[in-house]
């Protein structure tokens, strides 16, 4: 496996990458309404690939599929970690967080993780600072803010 930085050539795969990881591994923690809202498969990847620019992005990547990112801005914020779905448990999202976490000089890094990514970031140190609802196109959805102070 090799973790790297994000080529704007790898948009594309990303948000399908998102889709279907949300829509499987997510899937024993959430209803299909929510799962649908969450993940739509319609991603601006204009704005995605914005937003993967000006955050610290990397990629995973094993015989040139890519089975894993993340990204994190400046402030400490990890936004998005996903693992392709055939590549759980395997180390590929430790290995993308470390190198995330390792890129910001900050106190805290904070995130907002999904029911089925909480005990990932708890077994890393990180703490339940509340539980949300969050509401897309009228669905809730339960997520975690949490945080590691360093």
């Amino acid at each position: 496996m090799l973790v790297r930085k994000y080529q704007s050539s790898d948009c594309n795969e990303l948000s399908e990458l998102f889709y279907n990881t949300v829509h499987t591994i997510n899937a024993k923690d959430y209803s299909k309404e929510q799962l649908n809202v969450w993940a739509t498969g319609q991603i601006d990847l204009k704005k995605w690939n914005q937003s993967f620019q000006e955050h610290f992005t990397l990629v995973a990547v094993d015989n040139e599929i890519i089975i894993g990112f993340g990204d994190i801005d400046y402030i400490g914020y990890l936004d998005r970690l996903f693992v392709h779905s055939e590549y759980q448990g395997k180390g590929v999202a430790a290995a993308i967080c470390n190198k995330l976490e390792q890129a910001v000089d900050v106190d805290r890094i904070t995130t907002h993780a999904s029911i089925t990514a909480r005990p990932f970031f708890e077994k890393r140190g990180y703490r339940v600072i509340r539980k949300q609802q969050v509401i897309r196109n009228g669905i809730y959805l339960i997520n975690y803010l949490m945080e590691n102070k360093r």
